[in-house]
């Protein structure tokens, strides 16, 4: 048996067996190609049995040095230990299976992305053009999207707020508005409950909208009876409608990034890291178990003035003539 001829019958179980796509088997076809190539070019021919750990190991290495990404690595790795794990099921020879304790190189993680400052008070202070910034929509927006942007909360956490602490019956509130609309209390990861301020601007957004809160469906639980934000059926409004709503409404002003509620977080994030420096304050804001978590946000504070610096500094600016 060749290796190739091993592929050949390992995609043919997959497909009769497993049922796999045409796409991904050809995926899989490539991926343990590249392998058979590699075999070849080392003098290990004809079949699969004598590849070692050393070599798998080496041809991540390979891939990795070439420029391919660590997920497509990871992919490779995968369809390679299936099929000599299929090899040993067939009872091929294998000492053991080579891809085995092989790990793809680690991922880079991604920097989050948070709007600039004037971007940011641009989306939460203006009403989408084109709308009645009276009409109750746009005053429900503005009250969430000021929430969002003041307290640094998750999407899911600004869609649990009731109006007020309630318990009656089975229901208990799991966050709440403070009489005085000076910070809100959520329950975030973990079950994990924690009090944050409220900025002037959002509790006045706070006042305009209980003002314009139309009253609950009459017939809804307490569940909706307590919520803060209400959909227009007077429901509690579900995450999935906020999103829908603050990607609109960033479309409409025409700005420059893709705006999601999570944006708004890491822009809290962000710009009170960037203004005082207080790492720990920003983790207890967010709620975030670990400082690690937060401190992703030094990242993005030091991307700012690297670029202010390259803009500013005459040592920095890149010359097109000789200096």
């Amino acid at each position: 048996m060749t290796f190739n001829s091993d592929i050949n019958n390992y995609l043919e179980a997959l497909r009769t067996q497993r049922k796999l796509s045409p796409h991904t088997l050809s995926s899989y076809g490539g991926d343990l190609l590249t392998l058979a190539g590699f075999a070849a070019a080392s003098g290990t021919s004809p079949g699969p049995e004598q590849v070692t750990h050393f070599q798998i190991r080496k041809l991540a290495s390979q891939l990795h040095a070439q420029g391919l990404s660590p997920r497509s690595i990871a992919r490779k790795l995968s369809a390679w230990r299936g099929f000599f794990g299929w090899l040993a099921e067939q009872g091929r020879a294998l000492e053991r299976n080579p891809v085995d304790g092989v790990k793809a190189p680690r991922r880079a993680k991604s920097l989050p992305k948070a709007l600039s400052p004037d971007d940011a008070i641009r989306l939460v202070g203006q009403s989408t053009p084109g709308r009645d910034p009276t009409d109750a929509q746009q005053v429900c927006n503005r009250a969430m999207f000021e929430l969002l942007y003041s307290s640094g909360l998750r999407v899911s956490e600004l869609a649990g707020l009731d109006l007020r602490y309630a318990q009656q019956g089975g229901y208990r509130s799991l966050g709440w508005l403070d009489d005085q609309l000076a910070e809100v209390t959520v329950t975030g990861k973990g079950n994990k409950m924690r009090t944050v301020p409220v900025g002037t601007h959002a509790s006045q957004a706070l006042r305009a909208w209980i003002l314009a809160r139309p009253a609950p469906a009459a017939t809804a639980d307490p569940e909706h009876q307590c919520a803060l934000f209400l959909n227009s059926r007077g429901r509690r409004i579900r995450p999935q409608l906020v999103q829908k709503r603050i990607k609109a409404h960033g479309l409409a002003l025409g700005i420059p990034a893709n705006v999601h509620p999570h944006v708004m977080r890491h822009s809290f994030a962000s710009h009170v890291l960037q203004s005082s420096g207080d790492l720990r304050a920003v983790q207890e804001m967010l709620g975030h178990a670990s400082i690690a978590s937060t401190q992703v946000y030094t990242s993005l504070d030091f991307q700012r003035l690297a670029t202010v610096y390259d803009a500013a500094h005459p040592r920095a600016k890149k010359r097109s003539g000789p200096a």
